[in-house]
């Protein structure tokens, strides 16, 4: 009898660990708040044009290619804010901003995605560098948002490079909380939009 006890003692170990195993898991897959971000707003007399856009999806990094809302206390460390996440993957929601900002002010025949049907007179590739937010190693706060796109305009017609550009904002806030981080995002990406919509309608609208 005495010999079996490691063997329970063990079997005990395993169940109680299992179980908080099966704890953290619960707690991974648990449902976010989600959070989106704003286009552009609707011009009152959105700007015609002749020409066809295509805004493929962005590409990105692996941190940055995910729904999660990424933070980084060092620039070799990834995490993700555990109790917020945005409605798409970052990469489709900057796809989807772009392409209803340029609806809203306007400038193309037409703007839409890969796979619309039409051949294109411009093609828009886009990388999305950065979409974070950082804070020090040290301390949680402050915590500064950091969005940095490189965006290349493709001539169809031709496959010309007409151009590239990289655009990029920060915004500081006070604290880490979820509300403020998003609000944060929301300002650096008004900043990227308008300065990019811009770019993009002086080069092929």
């Amino acid at each position: 009898m005495p010999a079996r006890r490691p063997l329970l003692w063990f079997l005990t170990l395993l169940i109680v660990g299992g179980c908080g195993a099966l704890g953290a898991v619960s707690d991974a897959s648990a449902p976010l708040d989600a959070y989106t971000l704003s286009p552009l707003p609707l011009s009152a007399k959105p700007a015609g044009g002749s020409h066809h856009l295509v805004v493929e999806m962005p590409s990105s990094p692996g941190e940055v290619a995910t729904d999660r809302i990424l933070i980084k206390p060092t620039a070799l460390q990834a995490q993700y804010l555990p109790d917020g996440g945005w409605t798409d993957p970052a990469p489709a929601l900057v796809q989807t901003l772009l392409v209803t900002s340029l609806q809203n002010v306007g400038g193309f025949r037409l703007v839409g995605r890969v796979g619309a049907g039409l051949t294109p007179d411009y093609t828009l590739v886009t990388e999305l560098q950065q979409f974070q937010a950082e804070t020090s190693a040290t301390s949680p706060i402050p915590v500064t948002i950091r969005i940095g796109v490189q965006m290349t305009l493709i001539r169809e017609t031709d496959r010309e490079i007409v151009s590239t550009r990289r655009f990029s904002a920060s915004q500081s806030v006070a604290s880490d909380a979820t509300i403020l981080v998003i609000g944060g995002f929301e300002t650096a990406m008004q900043s990227v939009l308008k300065d990019a919509v811009a770019w993009i309608r002086a080069q092929g609208g």
